[in-house]
């Protein structure tokens, strides 16, 4: 199984959400082609092309991904159906 697929499962699924990493949001992300530019601070701004809505993700301090912010991302993901190859 690829990397890009384990990773959508592992978010997708929900059940691991107190054991994603930031940086595996983020490589996932990239992977996905969204487009990842730094705000300010930790922050960075997450766009797909041709969709409306943005995101807005920064990491806790344990390297963690925010709870909420995983949501949002699964939300976007499944939205707009942006994992499909």
């Amino acid at each position: 199984m690829s990397i890009k697929k384990k990773l959508l499962t592992k978010l997708l699924s929900g059940k691991q959400d107190g054991n994603i990493t930031f940086a595996e949001i983020m490589h996932l992300l990239r992977l996905l082609k969204y487009n990842i530019r730094p705000g300010a601070g930790s922050h960075n701004i997450i766009s797909y092309p041709g969709t409306p809505e943005i995101l807005n993700l920064q990491p806790r301090k344990d390297g963690k991904a925010k709870p909420y912010q995983i949501d949002q991302v699964r939300a976007h993901i499944t939205k707009y159906n942006t994992h499909a190859d």
